[in-house]
């Protein structure tokens, strides 16, 4: 068995065809299939369900992968140690984020560029299904999600940050206040109920994200039906309609670190308070890998600003 083979696998598997996986692994598709029939008769188990098309993996060939994809992760780790031991450059490393957390993940990935210049950081947008599912297959190096309970089997967490859920929204369209709220009227600053949503026109984002599934959870829980005419899986998109006059219900902090429109109340959503915690997740190994500790060692630092009603009168 060739390290080499593995990866034909590992690449055979993500791309769901022979040609593709010839492809992203450089080589042939007759050599890509003679390393994985090489790679079956010295396992002596068959791995791919063979047709006239690729049928997916019998279930040997579903516990092999797991082994492969651990195998090469932990070449590619090595050798990127290596290199740093050689002051060479060490590679990329990889980070899912759910879109909730795109806009402060520069807290993470600027004071590790800083530190660590020979570093090169690729961030991808995903959400927390798809960045459980990138750890668990190595090719995720980190990824800034939802925390719900227990870190998942495998997995290590490290806390950032509670989330918590502010309604953005024209003064003239919050649910029972008047011109008072643009002017930052002691009195109007309080905040608005679940409840209070109940009818509103919304953009949200769309209901395959978590963030989605708790405001949903949270409105069902008040009983309230807001009108969500508009969904999107982009918080560009969420921001775009925000300028135009859209109401919807974005998330500290990551609307501190981003401009909102003159003449928008911003208000919190109390009775009942709703938070979630976000944080940074890693496959949980020892050693870790050393630009995954310096993530982690980062993630411990990082201080975010803390809802502020009076900042947004």
């Amino acid at each position: 068995m060739q390290e080499r083979q593995l990866e034909y696998l590992v690449a055979l598997d993500r791309e769901r065809h022979f040609g593709r996986a010839a492809q992203a692994c450089h080589v042939t598709q007759p050599t890509l299939s003679a390393g994985i029939r090489a790679l079956e008769l010295g396992l002596g188990v068959p791995l791919v369900r063979r047709g006239p098309r690729y049928a997916g993996l019998t279930p040997e060939g579903e516990r092999v992968l797991r082994w492969a994809r651990r195998i090469v992760a932990d070449h590619r780790d090595l050798q990127d140690d290596v290199a740093r031991m050689r002051g060479e450059g060490v590679g990329t490393l990889r980070i899912g984020a759910i879109p909730t957390t795109l806009p402060m993940i520069a807290r993470l990935t600027s004071p590790l560029l800083q530190r660590h210049p020979d570093v090169r950081v690729e961030v991808r947008s995903a959400t927390a299904g798809e960045i459980a599912s990138g750890l668990d297959a190595f090719e995720l190096d980190a990824g800034v999600s939802y925390l719900d309970g227990d870190a998942a089997d495998g997995l290590r967490a490290w806390p950032l940050y509670e989330e918590r859920y502010l309604l953005v929204c024209p003064t003239a369209r919050v649910p029972g206040w008047d011109d008072a709220v643009g002017r930052g009227d002691a009195a109007a600053r309080g905040g608005v109920r679940w409840a209070d949503l109940d009818g509103l026109r919304l953009c949200l984002l769309t209901r395959d994200m978590q963030n989605r599934r708790i405001l949903d959870q949270a409105l069902a829980g008040a009983g309230a039906a807001p009108d969500v005419a508009l969904e999107t899986s982009s918080l560009t998109a969420l921001l775009g309609h925000l300028r135009l006059g859209w109401a919807s219900v974005v998330a500290h902090p990551w609307l501190d670190l981003l401009a909102v429109p003159s003449g928008f109340a911003v208000l919190p959503i109390e009775a009942p308070a709703v938070t979630s915690p976000v944080g940074l997740l890693a496959r949980d190994r020892d050693p870790q890998t050393p630009m995954v500790a310096a993530l982690t060692a980062i993630a411990g630092e990082v201080e975010l600003p803390a809802w502020s009603a009076s900042a947004r009168s």
